[in-house]
């Protein structure tokens, strides 16, 4: 027999205190709630039988010494379906409720091959992963990060400015259909900030940006544990401010002088390979010739090799990121500041002009106590802040109160996202 309403309301309660750790013994949920004790063993009785709750070993309790057993969230209860989707890259998980990473895999794709293509992609990689684990668990639910602005009331792309086709895409609805699951999409920039905020190390739970240099640039900005997303899902952008003005320095946006046009991976690409086409850059040129063109892992080589004509290039770009980024940090004040991205794990050199710059130019109350590192994820900062992402949506109270007396959010998907 399912739970009554008022029953589900306080399951819901101790259920979100056990998850919490803030409470995971009887004594400690009668203490908490002020529930009596038959209350609190007839709700968790029902929690374990619901399978969202476990107990575990008795262990020593209270002042006579009585065993107590505690009680635990059981994460394995369902999984996760995860990806981050950068502009020439898919990043993509299968985690447990609480994050964690069970199965992962990376495909180069071209976001510019539109939604259909990429997203069928990422359909197979779901797949294949969850094949890999035996279909042992249940899927809860799918989270999904793109580039661009995200409207994330209702999951559809807003006008990205370099991402033609995908402008209004219901991407919600496309996985939705297909999995019959709850979907949260945002911006991949912002799922790398909350990845980052939630497990980066170490963990300094201050306010933190993150910043993405890859083939564009982005960042996402996490204030008291919140994702700043903005009024129409734009917040972030900070590869497309004006930072030149060289008519010259045309961005795949179509204005010009935009911060990416100058620093983004996309760019040093434009730039370094003409001093490979015109040999000034011997070992690009090698590079050149045997593949055809030249990739941010070239120029990562070059740059080690301590390629003058990159190393320039790679500082100047660095340089003029931090200096940017200044004016972030000026107006954000964030405790910690996260540069991540392919173009920051093949090159050092970045890093170092990066965080020059960025103290040269941030006023000394916003720079004195602001640590400045490199993303510590290995790349699964996206995945992770997605999944995430998704558990809190599953996981909060007035989202446990809608599904916790079926035991599982499967089915509830409009409710859940209503309640978004």
């Amino acid at each position: 027999m399912q739970p009554s309403a008022r029953d589900v309301l306080v399951l819901t309660q101790i259920v979100d205190l056990v998850r919490a750790g803030a409470a995971v013994t009887r004594p400690e949920l009668e203490a908490v709630t002020g529930l009596g004790r038959a209350v609190v063993n007839d709700r968790l009785r029902e929690g374990v039988e619901l399978g969202l709750l476990a107990e575990l070993d008795a262990s020593p309790s209270g002042s006579r010494g009585r065993p107590s057993r505690a009680v635990r969230f059981r994460t394995e209860a369902g999984l996760i379906l995860s990806a981050c989707l950068g502009d020439v890259s898919l990043h993509a998980a299968v985690t447990d409720l609480d994050g964690r990473i069970l199965a992962r895999e990376f495909r180069p794709i071209d976001v510019q091959d539109g939604p259909e293509p990429v997203l069928r992609i990422v359909d197979e990689v779901f797949r294949q992963l969850l094949c890999g684990l035996d279909g042992a668990l249940p899927a809860w639910a799918v989270a999904i990060g793109l580039p661009g602005p995200i409207d994330y009331a209702n999951g559809r792309v807003v006008d990205p400015p370099v991402v033609p086709g995908w402008a209004g895409f219901d991407v919600r609805t496309w996985f939705a259909s297909r999995y019959a699951l709850p979907v949260w999409v945002d911006n991949e920039v912002n799922l790398m900030a909350l990845g980052e905020w939630e497990r980066g190390v170490p963990q300094e739970r201050r306010d933190l940006l993150f910043v993405k240099v890859g083939t564009g640039i982005g960042s996402g900005l996490v204030t008291d544990g919140r994702l700043h997303r903005g009024d129409s899902g734009a917040a972030g952008d900070i590869g497309h401010v004006r930072v030149t003005d060289d008519p010259a320095t045309s961005c795949r946006c179509g204005r010009t002088g935009c911060l990416e046009a100058v620093a983004g991976g996309w760019a040093l690409v434009r730039v370094l390979t003409e001093h490979a086409r015109s040999g000034a850059s011997p070992l690009l040129a090698d590079r050149l010739a045997a593949s055809g063109r030249i990739t941010g892992e070239h120029i990562g080589q070059a740059s080690a090799a301590g390629d003058p004509l990159v190393l320039s290039a790679v500082r100047t770009a660095g340089r003029v990121t931090g200096t940017a980024i200044a004016g972030v940090v000026n107006f954000a004040n964030p405790g910690v500041l996260v540069l991540g991205g392919g173009v920051i794990r093949s090159s050092p050199v970045f890093f170092d002009e990066f965080r020059r710059a960025v103290l040269e130019q941030t006023i000394e109350p916003a720079s004195r106590r602001l640590t400045i590192r490199t993303a510590s994820l290995d790349f699964a900062e996206g995945i992770t802040g997605a999944a995430l992402l998704a558990t809190e949506n599953l996981l909060r109270p007035d989202s446990l109160r809608i599904w916790l007396a079926d035991g599982t959010p499967v089915g509830a998907t409009a409710e859940l996202h209503g309640a978004a």
